[in-house]
């Protein structure tokens, strides 16, 4: 089953060189890392928050940027994704590292080796990764990036999703003349169409497949991919081609309509991904504010219902999400487990917030063997300063 992150512990980090000192400039690259950013914090992808989502966009330095790298494979417990997009180099020993700004060809210490990447992930704490490469391995005419066919193999971590950009024979294209790197430009235009008569979720095995076809229809290179421990049901965004335009009306026996799956809380770990997931529910039913309030029999408002997805605290009370939750359509064994995880956030943060609160001392404690030791010896001295004053 596909499924999408929890924001809340997930971590995007994505770089892009577009200024060389020694190889031919790839001006698309800035737009990539721009519009890449604002589809994963977009609320049909991943909702991500700013600060999850990190752009390295011209790395002076390799440290800079495995500086980043690490600490996003450290700090995401659900999902980290590496992207790059800029020339791809090869060493002597035919490994492969990414070009920064003073990159040179057969020179790896001006660039960034990708086994450094690939071993910041395995050291890292996220159950799962996913790397996507847009770049090539030799500096070549203006508007082309080119690499051999064994990039995918090269790159491989283990537990990842690995979409790269270079084929067997074929050079990966950064047209000129196009706003974005031709192989970044039709994921994107993906993620903001959809794919028609696709799934409900873009997960990564289906996006790559839709590249495939897209991409070889405009004569364009075909991608690679590698998955690894199921990286492939790991979702990208809502596909957009597919969403309800009209209300669902729930079946009578509780089973989801239509053959439609309800967004699953499973997986969600962070409060931020309660509410996405929450707000997810909704496109699911294609029900807006006022028909789920209408659905609730006037339990809930359509103000409550907005002001309930855009919460940013989780509600210390239950029965309003619950109603939510059934206004949709959601079966009630699948409200019981949202109830579960609910609970368990709200154990956690309570808790969380214990452990910062500082204890202050009771006004009717008595004072302690040294407190009053230290009480005396100070009314002793203040009598002793009052006396040498007076008789000064």
């Amino acid at each position: 089953m596909s499924v999408l992150p929890d924001p809340g512990a997930t971590r995007a980090v994505l770089i892009g060189t577009s200024q060389y000192d020694h190889l031919e400039s790839l001006p698309a690259v800035s737009n990539n890392l721009t519009a890449l950013a604002e589809a994963l914090t977009g609320p049909t992808s991943w909702a991500l928050p700013q600060e999850h989502c990190t752009i390295i966009s011209n790395p002076t330095t390799a440290e800079m940027t495995m500086g980043a790298v690490r600490a996003a494979a450290e700090q995401a417990r659900d999902t980290v994704l590496i992207y790059f997009a800029g020339h791809g180099l090869v060493d002597p020993e035919g490994d492969l590292y990414l070009a920064m700004p003073q990159s040179k060809q057969q020179r790896v210490e001006t660039g960034l080796p990708y086994r450094w990447i690939r071993q910041a992930l395995l050291n890292g704490r996220a159950d799962r990764c996913v790397v996507v490469l847009d770049c090539c391995y030799s500096g070549l005419a203006l508007g082309t990036m080119g690499g051999p066919s064994d990039l995918a193999d090269q790159a491989a971590v283990e537990g990842t999703f690995l979409l790269a950009a270079a084929a067997e024979t074929r050079q990966a294209l950064a047209p000129p003349d196009e706003t974005f790197t031709a192989f970044t430009g039709e994921l994107l235009d993906t993620l903001q169409t959809g794919i028609p008569n696709g799934p409900e979720l873009i997960d990564f095995g289906a996006l790559y497949r839709h590249l495939r076809i897209r991409l070889a229809t405009k004569g364009r290179p075909d991608p690679q991919a590698r998955d690894r421990n199921t990286g492939a049901r790991l979702a990208l965004g809502r596909n957009l081609a597919c969403l309800p335009t009209t209300a669902i009306t729930p079946s009578t026996d509780g089973e989801p309509p239509t053959g439609r799956s309800w967004p699953s809380p499973s997986g969600i770990r962070t409060v931020r991904g309660f509410f996405k997931s929450l707000a997810d529910v909704r496109v699911t039913s294609g029900l807006t504010h006022q028909m789920v309030s209408q659905r609730s029999g006037g339990r809930i408002s359509p103000g409550t219902v907005s002001r309930l997805l855009n919460r940013e605290g989780l509600p210390k009370t239950w029965h309003t999400t619950a109603a939510y939750l059934s206004a949709c359509g959601v079966p009630d064994q699948q409200v019981a487990e949202w109830h579960a995880v609910w609970t368990r956030l709200l154990t956690d943060t309570t808790t969380d917030a214990s452990a910062l609160t500082v204890p202050q001392p009771r006004q009717n404690q008595k004072p302690t063997t040294l407190q009053r030791l230290t009480g005396r010896v100070s009314r002793r001295n203040g009598r002793s300063r009052d006396h040498r004053s007076g008789s000064s």
